[in-house]
């Protein structure tokens, strides 16, 4: 019989501090409850118990504190939304049928040692304790081990008797002599004080147990036996403290215990509530009723059809004419949208009912074949061509609403083939980003379950679940594919009708239809399109930075005295630290961050707080960024080259940041330094194809226009007309000089605070950035905002709105909602009002990005039909045209950017071209 006890605060607050804070789209803070999730569960799979049990503490004073005041006085107060989660916690564990001990005046540890020392007598017992807390090793017996976690929740270690002996150099019955000895700080219990973790042991090992060291007294050394004598109240005041209880009255009843026979419905629900969709396949089988009873019964019975004659396909064709709208998807070969070939396509205007249409499978011999045979056309499909012909009129029918999920990629595919999807009237993945920006999990299946409560047919029961042996989506066995596409289109219809809805009643279906859905098109239609990589070009500056940082590795090893691996932070923190002791001023030490593998910081902030101290900082943090530029683009961009192409294709992400702001992956281009000489090289890799150049329009000090604007600013406002430098003035005004007299001191201060300020910037920021004291920083600021005053009240009106709201908006109503805001954890509600001062701003600035694009997308076609919008970076667009249309077209596409909305301020657009990114004359 197996027994698994869990030790439910500790390992609650393990969670709670490992995993990053986490809400539900209705703001429930669920981080610690989902570690604990996950914890359970880990452990269920790994010891396999026949009985699960859990302790609490109980709040409130135990008989510790009757017996010691001070006991846990030191400890800080649950974090408010650490303490909300206990009542969820234990609804995860209701949901288990996993009964929760827990004892008025008592410890969970007390109430464990209490149930394993009764069932260590049993026959053929083995308990389990599960913990994040060391102090219940005393409890370790022959039957009895201790599971616990060292870092995180992966890295997890079991203590039998031999292993604490191995760990501590005495057998478990000594344990609590030695916490005699050393206390522990975190309950506050004290110790023998001078009475470090070494000399305890050794005073153990002699003698094994507190009353036998006070016995041989006089054996000791001098400070050993002085402080023994000084602290012997305390001393066993902590052997006292430190014992755990074995006799807790409690009712307590193995066969109430066992684990198995739960209810899967119920835990389905209470994680769909939760919106832990990742651990569903984690759940156990046991005596549990089976998940597919805990499924949607509508989806289980839906009505799909697989349309495979050209009777069936008439059929359909004439029905779908007859439709206002039908959510359809692709089933390609490839997640590559420029590789990707089409399988099949899928429909739904109708909940519970789907229509597959294959016409892309091929053959399989083993069914474990990954390469594609495009002749090897498998029965029971219609022709490609056939279909596709047929199908454009109805797909590109302007009165048909065109429902997806991810459309920019079921129309990229479809664009291959010379069909143009329209309109694009809702994407499902969108809409659920608009109404949980916050939110990572927005693939099809994690809105089904979280919004209707479905789990899908996962992709890997077609294709396999080990990605080394997986299959190509076209070798699936058309049954099997026709049902999981026909649910695609299915749950996507569903969702639009539960979204559509919601979408209306928190006020978003203007951003939907303005500016969200118009601009998945022209999304497409820039990742296809791509841009021209210099493959030479890129070749030479990789050896030359190759060179660079070879010297660079050579001069750091000369100021370290030593050869190391620089890229190692746990080597480079030796030698900045304990060799050159750069952190030996108090004030330094202060200042700079610790990790928790120990020891401090090597982040490229913390490096800064101390790079005027030797020349070997300055050497590092170049190292470092040409390192991750050589790798990251110089050599990486080469491989990401198309070989049907010819051209570097990114993704441009509509759903990822949670103000707006676009973002692109394979090859993540805004990280490219814009500023710095290797920023600008790496640029001129981007080139125009020859008899075209490439246009780059640049807003000019978008955010502070938009700051200007939303805070109605006077002053901002004033020199934003003026069209007088707003830095310069900026300092003029702060440092009460003639705007003459500034220099580049004072402009470099006064820009990294108008731009500080868009995230809240603090004296201590302001003093890293600028070099002045923190007093200088906290005079400039106030400067400020004595210059600013309605920056300032904007900065702290919006906070409030935001506590009291829950979220913050743009100009065009994108919301985003910050929970963090009411947390109980400084750092953490300090990090959410930087948020809300900012995303109105970014959030602005990106609708006003998003907006210019379809202007601009909207007229080009008009100017010049052979200009295509191939890139879109922070605040700027790049086109590549024909030469002979650059003017017109750069002349268009300013007036579109600058014209996109009226401001209290002119808004400014630079505008460029030249054969490449980084080398370009201004129009």
């Amino acid at each position: 019989m197996k027994f698994v006890l869990f030790d439910g605060n500790a390992v609650v607050h393990r969670a709670y501090h490992a995993i990053p804070p986490l809400t539900t789209k209705s703001g429930e803070t669920v981080h610690a409850v989902y570690g604990f999730s996950m914890i359970l569960l880990n452990v269920i799979k790994e010891l396999k118990p026949d009985c699960v049990a859990v302790a609490f503490d109980v709040k409130g004073p135990t008989f510790r504190h009757e017996k010691f005041k001070e006991y846990k006085a030191t400890r800080a107060a649950h974090p408010e939304d650490l303490f909300s989660q206990f009542a969820l916690v234990k609804k995860v564990l209701d949901a288990f049928l996993i009964p929760y001990f827990e004892k008025s005046g008592f410890e969970a540890d007390d109430v464990i040692g209490t149930i394993s020392t009764r069932l260590k007598n049993e026959p053929k017992q083995e308990t389990f304790i599960v913990t994040g807390d060391l102090d219940e090793l005393q409890l370790v017996n022959k039957n009895t081990k201790v599971y616990t976690m060292r870092r995180g929740f992966t890295d997890t270690v079991i203590y039998d008797e031999k292993a604490v002996e191995v760990r501590y150099g005495f057998s478990v019955d000594k344990f609590v002599d030695y916490k005699a000895l050393r206390g522990d700080p975190s309950d506050n219990i004290p110790g023998v004080k001078g009475i470090g973790e070494k000399t305890a042991i050794d005073l153990i090992k002699q003698y094994g147990s507190l009353e036998n060291i006070y016995k041989h007294l006089d054996e000791l050394k001098v400070g050993v036996k002085r402080n023994l004598e000084i602290y012997k109240d305390d001393a066993f005041l902590s052997k006292d403290l430190s014992t755990i209880v074995t006799d807790v009255p409690i009712k307590f009843d193995e066969t109430n215990c066992s684990f198995g026979d739960y209810d899967k419905k119920k835990v389905f629900e209470l994680f769909r509530e939760l919106e832990f969709k990742s651990l569903l396949s984690r759940l156990p089988e046991g005596k549990a009723q089976s998940l597919d009873s805990a499924r949607d019964k509508k989806r289980l019975n839906g009505d799909y059809t697989t349309i495979s004659t050209e009777k069936d396909f008439k059929t359909f064709k004439m029905e779908l004419e007859k439709q206002k709208e039908f959510a359809f998807d692709t089933e390609t070969t490839s997640l590559n949208t420029v590789d990707a070939g089409l399988v099949g396509l899928c429909f739904s205007w109708k909940e519970g009912e789907g229509f597959y249409i294959p016409v892309g499978h091929r053959n399989s011999i083993n069914n474990k074949q990954l390469t594609i045979n495009n002749d090897d056309f498998a029965d029971g499909q219609l022709d490609i061509d056939r279909v596709l012909e047929n199908l454009k009129p109805i797909i590109e029918d302007s009165n048909i609403r065109k429902i997806g999920h991810n459309l920019k990629y079921d129309y990229s595919v479809l664009r291959k083939y010379d069909i143009r999807v329209s309109p694009l009237s809702f994407d499902t993945m969108i809409a659920s980003y608009l109404l949980n920006p916050n939110s990572r999990a927005l693939k099809l299946d994690d809105a089904a379950f979280t919004e209707l409560g479905i789990e899908m047919i996962p992709i890997t029961k077609l294709i396999g679940k080990k990605k080394a042996e997986q299959i190509n989506f076209a070798h699936t066995e058309i049954v099997e594919a026709a049902t999981y596409a026909a649910e695609d289109a299915d749950i996507t219809y569903r969702l639009y009708n539960h979204l559509k809805k919601e979408i209306e009643k928190q006020g978003f279906s203007e951003l939907m239809e303005t500016i969200e859905m118009p601009l998945v098109p022209i999304l497409a239609e820039m990742e296809l399109a791509g841009v021209k990589v210099d493959e030479k070009f890129l070749i030479k500056s990789s050896a030359v930075l190759g060179k660079r940082i070879a010297e660079l590795e050579k001069d750091i090893w000369k100021k370290a005295g030593e050869e190391f691996n620089i890229a190692s932070p746990i080597q480079l923190k030796v030698i900045l630290f304990e060799k050159l002791k750069l952190a030996e001023d108090p004030e330094i030490k202060r200042n700079l961050k610790k990790v928790k593998s120990g020891g401090y910081s090597t982040a490229a902030t913390e490096l800064e707080k101390i790079r005027s101290l030797h020349p070997i900082i300055d050497l590092v943090s170049e190292y470092r960024e040409l390192a991750k530029l050589k790798s990251t683009y110089v050599d990486a961009l080469p491989e990401l080259i198309n070989k049907k192409t010819g051209r570097v294709h990114t993704s441009f992400n509509q759903t990822i940041t949670a103000t707006g702001r676009l973002s692109s992956s394979d090859p993540n281009l805004q990280n490219i330094p814009i500023r710095t000489e290797v920023g600008r090289e790496i640029r001129k890799a981007f080139i125009a194809e020859k008899g075209f150049k490439l246009i780059a329009a640049d807003y000019s000090q978008i955010e502070l226009r938009v700051i200007a604007h939303i805070a109605d600013d006077k002053a901002m406002i004033e020199a934003f007309h003026g069209k007088t430098d707003i830095h310069t003035r900026t300092a003029a005004q702060v440092f009460g000089v003639p705007e003459s007299k500034v220099d580049s001191d004072m402009r470099r201060a006064a820009k990294v605070i108008n731009f500080g300020v868009i995230y809240g910037i603090s004296p201590h920021g302001l003093a890293l950035a600028t070099g002045m004291s923190r007093e200088e920083s906290k005079s400039f600021i106030d400067k400020y905002f004595a210059v600013h005053p309605h920056i300032k009240k904007y900065t702290e009106e919006i906070v409030e709105v935001a506590r009291e709201t829950g979220f913050v908006e743009t100009i065009f109503g994108r919301k985003r909602y910050l929970p963090d805001l009411h947390s109980s954890n400084f750092i953490v509600r300090g990090s959410a009002e930087r948020m809300a001062i900012n995303m109105p701003i970014q959030g602005t600035a990106a609708d006003l990005m998003k907006l210019a694009m379809k202007g601009i997308g909207d007229q080009m076609s008009e100017v010049s039909s052979r200009t295509r919008m191939i890139l879109q970076v922070h605040d700027e667009l790049v086109f590549e045209t024909p030469e002979a249309d650059v003017k017109k077209v750069a002349e268009m596409v300013k007036e579109k950017m600058e014209n996109v909305i009226s401001l209290k301020v002119p808004i400014e657009v630079k505008v460029e071209f030249g054969d490449n990114w980084g080398k370009m004359v201004e129009i």
